[in-house]
């Protein structure tokens, strides 16, 4: 039978072992969390897979804030805010690293490069897709995943089922020298400009169209500004979900382990649904009956692709010729 004594050492040394494992609850590790879009995309479901994870397997050590919409951060500020440490976690599209002078990233943006999401991951789960993230070092970065948004469709207030058709139309882009050249291969004029403020602009007449994958065209109500649409899949879009250098390479080890399981986990996660968020999206938009979608056809799409392929050779010296060969030969392309 246990004495008043015994039960009072063993309560205080339950009380010390209590007191030494609650800091960690008490004064969690915060990692911000911000991005650009909606929280019901891929990536904002993504990001909250992530903080659910995160927030499990650490038992609480880490707190993971999610800020979408860019309520932190536009496209712009953003990565400038997570070098300061402003933040800790983002996903930019893989075209925001070109400012940064990882312009190599840009070899996603070259028009026609996959087809489809087979060739997509014998790039991002490659030594392609490695050395890219590689890159991000000496920045103060740690690339940990990419995840998927999907494959462009192009959108404009006029058909746009031609090359022909995009004569003289004001087409929104991200910050892209690849998607600049893009525009300008089909005598469209590119125009720049923040996420946030595209559906404004395409309601307004300040740009005529824009590209986008179908989750972020329906999520941002794209499609209510939008006459016309056509399923080109000339493109690839997705993230790179990133991290302040210093910040991670100084959190404890052992948690780092647990977070880059959540990270693998929500990496999964978030790709199995891009595709079907996208399907998903493409569905409502045609239920809506606000926007015409075209299908190229085959001699349409040879037209497209005749069309958009210099772009490579274009660019090839400000991605890297030999990245380039690299993935062609990854692609089987000739």
């Amino acid at each position: 039978m246990l004495t008043r004594r015994t039960l009072a050492r063993l309560a205080g040394a339950a009380a010390i072992a209590l007191a030494t494992a609650l800091p960690a609850l008490a004064n969690p590790v915060v990692i911000k969390f911000s991005h650009v879009v909606a929280p019901d995309t891929p990536k904002g479901k993504g990001a909250l897979k992530f903080k659910e994870l995160a927030e499990q397997y650490t038992d609480g050590a880490v707190s993971v804030e999610v800020y979408p919409n860019s309520q932190l951060y536009k496209d712009k500020e953003e990565l400038e805010a997570l070098q300061l440490g402003a933040v800790q976690m983002l996903a930019p599209s893989l075209a925001k690293f070109g400012p940064l002078g990882v312009q190599q990233f840009e070899i996603f943006d070259l028009p026609f490069l996959m087809n489809g999401y087979d060739d997509l991951r014998k790039i991002t789960d490659g030594e392609v897709g490695k050395s890219l993230l590689g890159m991000l070092e000496d920045k103060g970065i740690k690339g940990l995943a990419y995840w998927d948004n999907g494959f462009k469709v192009m959108s404009a207030n006029s058909p746009i089922h031609t090359p022909d058709d995009f004569l003289g139309l004001k087409m929104r882009i991200q910050s892209s020298k690849i998607l600049e050249a893009q525009m300008q291969a089909l005598n469209a004029v590119p125009q720049v400009m923040a996420f946030s403020e595209v559906y404004q602009a395409l309601q307004t007449g300040v740009v005529d169209g824009t590209e986008n994958p179908p989750s972020n065209m329906f999520t941002q109500k794209m499609h209510e500004v939008q006459k016309h649409a056509t399923l080109s899949n000339h493109g690839y879009l997705g993230y790179a979900v990133i991290v302040n250098k210093n910040f991670w390479e100084g959190l404890d080890p052992a948690l780092r382990e647990k977070l880059d399981r959540a990270m693998a986990e929500a990496t999964v996660y978030a790709n199995s649904i891009a595709k079907e968020e996208n399907d998903w999206a493409m569905e409502q938009m045609k239920a809506a009956g606000r926007t015409q979608f075209h299908e190229l056809s085959e001699d349409e799409r040879a037209e497209w692709v005749e069309a958009l392929r210099p772009v490579h050779d274009q660019t090839a010296s400000r991605i890297g010729p030999d990245l380039i060969k690299q993935a062609y030969t990854v692609l089987g392309i000739e």
